[in-house]
């Protein structure tokens, strides 16, 4: 006879690998996601052996596609060696790592867009970082005041493009670039170093932000007055829409700058930022966002593994400063994003995607450019971010 008593008993057994199991640890899952790495870039160096000069950056058609040292995203590539390099000690890496670093060296004086904080910061600042070579922190002071050269005081910012049609463009990206300038101060101690630093994250507060929080991509400045004269959100839906990766960008860049300069106001930003992508009723329940929070076709639209792994690291950078207690919600998110990038959903399978770690990124989807992608810079936030989950801490004076 069946009673009530051997039912529960049968359905405890049978519910209890679902009941019982234990999530893997966040920590054992990161070094798992470096020895992968690992192997990936083993395949990506194979296909770069007869070019000496120039940088992956993504997939297209099926074949790796390289860049020279101009391109925005050149410093991204040689990051990913040396943070896997950290973590792994392969002298192969090492060798590679201080190659392709090498074939940046050059935009220390490059001066015809914002962008040297991601083209130096994340290829001579982690070689800084790791090894502290004193050549590499000579070329990170040079790139600052080349950077330098971009700022008005009339503006108070960073002019991010020279293109038309534009007069003063400045980018939501650009307070990514700030690090570099702060590393120029803490070594140099020349204070128009700090003073551009806190100016430009000033204004972008005062300017890029909507009363909702969330952030317009580009805004244009009159080089005369210093007003500003357009909001546009170029890479997004809409000038209104919020554009995932562009609110990524703030949020790291924020807490970045809370980190380094202590000012609290850049806490609050950040936290702030964070407080609205978490509680934004159109992020995914895997935590990775559409490619613009407001795109048409949601829940259908693509996602963009970019934005996530952006987003993931500014909230673990967020959540150790603010504590174990008040950073809980933001490390929890950052977690889930982590692991949900980490999945099959995210994470290409061994050889494959072009021996890039994740998949389904989003550069320009506006432009039909980089659509559903590897791109070097996913992988760099990721392997970051998870870098930052194995114990490293971000450093205090402006490098990654």
């Amino acid at each position: 006879m069946i009673t009530l008593r051997h039912l529960f008993v049968c359905s405890v057994v049978f519910l209890a690998p679902a009941l019982f199991a234990v999530e893997q640890p966040i920590q054992e899952l990161a070094r798992e996601q470096f020895a992968f790495a690992a192997k990936q870039y083993a395949g990506i160096l194979k296909q770069m052996e007869s070019d000496a000069t120039r940088l992956p950056r993504t997939v297209v058609d099926g074949k790796l596609k390289a860049v020279g040292p101009t391109d925005w995203t050149s410093g991204f590539f040689p990051g990913s060696l040396w943070l896997i390099y950290e973590q792994t000690k392969d002298p192969a890496l090492l060798a590679a790592a201080q190659d392709y670093t090498k074939r940046v060296e050059s935009i220390q004086h490059f001066t015809k867009h914002h962008d040297l904080g991601f083209m130096l910061g994340c290829s001579y600042g982690e070689g800084w970082r790791i090894t502290g070579e004193p050549a590499y922190r000579d070329v990170l002071i040079q790139g600052a005041r080349s950077l330098s050269t971009r700022y008005s005081p009339k503006t108070g910012v960073i002019r991010s493009w020279d293109s038309k049609p534009w007069i003063y463009p400045v980018i939501i990206d650009n307070m990514m670039n700030l690090g570099l300038l702060w590393f120029a101060h803490v070594e140099t101690k020349e204070p128009a170093f700090r003073e551009i630093v806190f100016s430009h994250a000033d204004k972008t507060l005062a300017n890029h932000y909507r009363a909702d929080h969330s952030s317009y991509h580009l805004l244009d400045y009159d080089p005369t007055t210093g007003a500003v004269t357009q909001r546009k959100t170029v890479q997004g839906y809409a000038d209104d829409s919020t554009w995932a990766r562009g609110q990524a960008w703030g949020l790291a860049g924020y807490a970045a700058a809370a980190r380094f300069t202590k000012n609290s106001a850049y806490l609050n930003q950040a936290k702030t930022i964070a407080d609205f992508l978490r509680n934004h009723p159109n992020l995914p329940a895997d935590g990775i966002p559409y490619w613009d929070f407001n795109a048409p076709n949601i829940p259908h639209a693509i996602r963009d593994a970019a934005a996530g792994a952006v987003m993931a690291m500014g909230l673990w950078d967020l959540a150790l400063q603010l504590g174990p207690e008040a950073g809980a919600p933001y490390r929890a998110l950052a977690e889930k994003q982590i692991r949900s990038l980490a999945s099959p959903a995210y994470r290409a399978a061994l050889n494959e995607n072009g021996n890039w770690i994740l998949m389904h990124s989003v550069g320009h989807f506006s432009a039909k450019s980089e659509i559903d992608v590897p791109l070097n810079y996913t992988d760099y936030y990721f392997l970051k971010t998870l870098s930052l989950v194995l114990g490293d801490k971000p450093a205090v004076n402006g490098v990654p």
